[in-house]
């Protein structure tokens, strides 16, 4: 996938995720931010059927190719989370305080996954390059009142799981188990620096 004209041609990270846009600034690469035109809850089905590997890689090329029209000569980065847990079940975004508040209490000193999928398309071949980063998390055995302390002063709403790391969320943990922490906020920096220099956008080997 390398080639001396790659670092001419755009990079388009296709999502509208203030928290990927603030990440991938970190690697001092052009880009720029497109809404994917891509239902992700549509795909529910599959998570049952291909696990949440398979799943986030899908939510991520899914975002990519519904780019790849808009912008042909691209880079297209996509990226997509999943939380799985307790057990096999999917957790998605709470929306509202009190689905976060019930989200948390299910996690209530339990371990659970924070899955993500990373895809880098060129949109001019349909050839792409994949990672996929996974995440460990135990919360403490905390009560009722201090996860609704927590969401309805810090609103991690469009959080998977109903916390965030950067802020007092990180109170609720008592073990987080990964490569990279930055995969728990969504996108993880060491397997997108990976895809990028074997597309020859980044330096080095």
């Amino acid at each position: 996938m390398r080639d001396s004209q790659n670092s001419q041609r755009n990079l388009v990270l296709a999502s509208t995720s203030r928290y990927r846009r603030e990440l991938l600034s970190r690697l001092d690469v052009a880009f720029f931010t497109a809404a994917p035109a891509f239902d992700e809850r549509q795909e529910d089905p599959w998570f049952s059927e291909i696990g949440a590997e398979a799943f986030a890689l899908r939510l991520a090329l899914g975002k990519a190719e519904s780019l790849r029209a808009t912008n042909p000569d691209a880079w297209i980065l996509g990226a997509d989370q999943v939380a799985v847990g307790p057990g096999p079940d999917l957790l998605h975004k709470p929306g509202t305080e009190d689905q976060a508040i019930a989200q948390l209490m299910r996690l209530s000193g339990a371990t659970f996954r924070l899955v993500t999928g990373v895809v880098l398309l060129d949109a001019a071949t349909g050839e792409a390059a994949t990672a996929v980063d996974v995440q460990t998390l135990t919360m403490r055995a905390y009560g009722e009142q201090e996860a609704a302390d927590y969401v309805r002063r810090y609103q991690p709403l469009d959080c998977a799981g109903s916390f965030r790391i950067e802020d007092a969320g990180i109170k609720l943990f008592t073990r987080i188990d990964g490569a990279d922490y930055t995969g728990i906020i969504g996108l993880p920096l060491l397997a997108v620096a990976r895809l990028l220099r074997g597309a020859g956008l980044l330096p080095g080997p």
